[in-house]
């Protein structure tokens, strides 16, 4: 009888919720949220906002008015409005020459980018801290901080030096995204245009069992299928898509196919919905005009790796930028909600997350910056996902999966 009750229990407590959601206001569906999303422990897995810091014009400890030029996305006193407990700041480093040069520019640039992270952490220091664990993430909400988690996109700066990740692993980095939209000394990319070594490459192996001594998450967004895969197989820990999306409802190379996520749960990792519009929604026809802009664009200024210097770079990037807002996405919060429904639905619960890709091409109408993030819990509560639910989607999840790899680190 007992046992009974048991399951019965959840199944009585969701009819229960729906049935009261009938008959509340719009007011009260949103009050009832937002008391679930401050108690939940509101994690992001992927921001390129670092970028800015090295910029010199930016300054995460002060509030930006959000759609203001140059606000960015995201700021220390912004995560508090939107209840966004940890952030993963990423050291974001673009694909150049695999040359001696151009590993050991990216090294420094590295290296720097995490240097700016912790002179902010202790400029602001009534503020946020740089975290290391999920214990680190549930003291500083406690003490009303935010905890400032730190990764690498692009393991371009590893070079061939194994010696690397420990390094990195020692100055406090939890994942590395092992390339970006270009193949790398590590592996191939899923929008490159050939592969260059069938997945991983053999240093890229040593580098997945580097990662598992020492603790730091792999992190399988934006590598190729058959890398994915071939880091399943040797990782003896489970990984991280910081910022991925769901293949089945939009068809990008960036994002995971049913097989793949099958394979992501069998591993025990985790998907981070990527909050960028054209790996959120398929549009087809806004896709083909944004095209045959951003080829424009190229034609006229070259690719990305192209601008050598930081006005190039400016230049390059307000034209990018202007292009996106002269044809605004058709996606909403109602699409980043379908993702992790497919997912909850194909592998279960545990396995899902937001991975938001602000200040690095994330955002859409309605989740635009960080004082949004409650809107995505509404959502949530309305589609009858319970408290416990609610928690695991927002930090539960990919807490479990660092907490995971530290336990199985050497």
């Amino acid at each position: 009888m007992h046992r009974k009750l048991f399951f019965l229990i959840p199944l009585f407590s969701l009819v229960l919720q729906t049935a009261c959601q009938k008959t509340m206001s719009e007011e009260q569906i949103r009050a009832r949220a937002m008391i679930i999303h401050e108690a939940a422990l509101i994690v992001d897995t992927h921001c390129d906002t670092p970028t800015r810091l090295l910029r010199g014009n930016y300054d995460l400890g002060q509030r930006h008015e959000p759609g203001a030029p140059g606000s960015g996305q995201i700021d220390f006193p912004r995560m508090k409005e939107g209840g966004l407990d940890a952030e993963f700041f990423a050291a974001f480093l673009s694909q150049r020459a695999l040359t001696p040069d151009g590993y050991e520019n990216a090294w420094s640039r590295c290296n720097q980018i995490i240097d700016s992270m912790e002179v902010t952490c202790q400029r602001y220091s009534h503020l946020a801290e740089i975290a290391t664990t999920p214990q680190d993430a549930v003291r500083l909400e406690k003490e009303g901080k935010r905890a400032a988690f730190l990764g690498i996109e692009n393991g371009y700066p590893l070079a061939e030096d194994i010696s690397r990740v420990k390094h990195f692993a020692d100055r406090g980095v939890r994942y590395i995204t092992l390339c970006h939209t270009r193949n790398n000394q590590i592996c191939d990319s899923s929008t490159d245009d050939a592969p260059m070594h069938d997945g991983l490459s053999d240093f890229g192996r040593e580098v997945v069992k580097e990662m598992n001594r020492f603790g730091i998450m792999v992190d399988v967004s934006h590598i190729s299928d058959k890398s994915f895969y071939d880091v399943l197989e040797i990782t003896n820990a489970p990984v991280l898509a910081s910022h991925s999306s769901v293949r089945a409802i939009s068809d990008s190379p960036r994002n995971l196919d049913d097989d793949m996520l099958r394979a992501l749960k069998a591993n025990g990792g985790v998907i981070q919905i990527c909050v960028l519009d054209s790996y959120i929604k398929s549009d087809p026809e806004r896709r083909a005009v944004i095209d045959t802009a951003t080829d424009s664009l190229r034609t006229e200024r070259g690719s990305w790796s192209d601008q050598k210097t930081e006005a190039e770079q400016k230049i390059y990037r307000e034209a990018y930028y202007g292009i996106r807002e002269r044809f605004p996405s058709t996606a909403g919060v109602k699409d980043i909600a379908d993702h992790i429904d497919y997912v909850v639905n194909l592998i279960g619960i545990e396995y899902v997350g937001v991975g938001t890709d602000f200040d690095g091409g994330g955002g859409i109408p309605g989740f635009n910056d960080v004082t949004d993030f409650p809107n995505l819990t509404v959502e949530l509560f309305l589609r009858n996902y319970s408290e416990q639910d609610i928690k695991k989607i927002w930090g539960g999840n990919v807490m479990r999966v660092l907490q995971t790899v530290i336990d199985s680190a050497e």
